[in-house]
């Protein structure tokens, strides 16, 4: 008897497949849900920010001479690359915060968000919608 042991190329090929095919359904999958959590950690740390304007309105009685932290927050740390914190309209009494989208983030997010901003009054924004892309 003559027997052997092993894997034929058709086993093989199919075997390839497979796995070619669940990584093209995995892959999109990924991106869409990092995509999400970016977005969801850059409404967030708005929001942090918002609460140290607020802070520093307290103090000061304006939120003038407000700057964004340097060495910056660790939430814009983590998100260098794919989101770009600014504070526009400072004034004494308003103040416009934004994240605007990056690289990847930008062209590849399904729900088109754009920039994410909130104001003093905390008013939310988002170029898709605030229900959509402040979730």
């Amino acid at each position: 008897m003559n027997t052997q042991k092993g894997f034929t190329l058709m086993e093989l090929m199919i075997a390839i497949v497979i796995v070619a095919i669940l990584a093209a359904v995995a892959v999109p999958s990924y991106q869409s849900y990092t995509i999400k959590t970016r977005r969801a950690t850059a409404t967030g740390c708005l929001l942090e920010i918002a609460q140290l304007m607020e802070r520093h309105h307290t103090v000061n009685m304006s939120y003038t001479g407000f700057a964004l932290p340097n060495p910056p927050m660790q939430c814009i740390g983590n998100l260098a690359g794919h989101y770009s914190f600014t504070v526009t309209n400072l004034a004494a009494r308003t103040y416009t915060l934004n994240a605007a989208p990056q690289g990847a983030q930008a062209s590849k997010d399904p729900s088109s968000c754009g920039t994410l901003t909130i104001d003093q009054a905390g008013q939310k924004g988002a170029g898709g919608g605030v229900s959509t892309c402040w979730k």
